[in-house]
């Protein structure tokens, strides 16, 4: 598959170790995708390395500065099929500096509760990100016997 558009998309959390909350943002343009819910994040430039590209990306559209954890694994090893010429791939991310803003492409944030699976699957997406929002729900889920223990 040469020639395919890598994007990289970051899953901000409040908290890599422990994440409660996700930061979403609803996109501005295009129009067929104004109004949709994305992970932030964008087109890895000729010579970049994947993980360059979505701190680089970060601070250009959100004004922020990150710590990367791990990546959120898909089933392709060139990501998430995003269309038939661009795939993504997502890395978890905290906010190391700085407030997010939407600065570029983007005309909200917002801070939804991972353990709200309705809530954030409730969201418009866009389309090709569902599958993506549904892992990462499925990565963060905390299993009852846990939630209930007291250490």
């Amino acid at each position: 598959m040469t020639g395919l558009i890598q994007v990289v998309g970051g899953a901000v959390v409040d908290n890599l170790a422990h994440p409660a909350a996700l930061l979403v943002a609803r996109r501005s343009a295009p129009e067929h995708l104004a109004g949709l819910w994305e992970f932030p994040g964008g087109k890895v430039e000729p010579g970049e390395e994947p993980e360059t590209a979505l701190v680089r990306e970060l601070a250009e559209e959100l004004g922020i500065a990150v710590r990367l954890g791990p990546e959120l694994p898909a089933e392709e090893p060139q990501g998430w099929p995003l269309n038939e010429r661009a795939s993504m791939r997502v890395w978890f991310a905290e906010v190391t500096r700085g407030n997010a803003l939407p600065l570029e492409d983007h005309d909200e944030l917002r801070w939804v509760d991972l353990q709200d699976r309705e809530a954030v699957l409730g969201l418009p997406w866009i389309p090709a990100d569902y599958p993506i929002v549904r892992s990462l729900l499925d990565s963060v889920a905390v299993p009852v016997q846990e939630s209930l223990r007291h250490d």
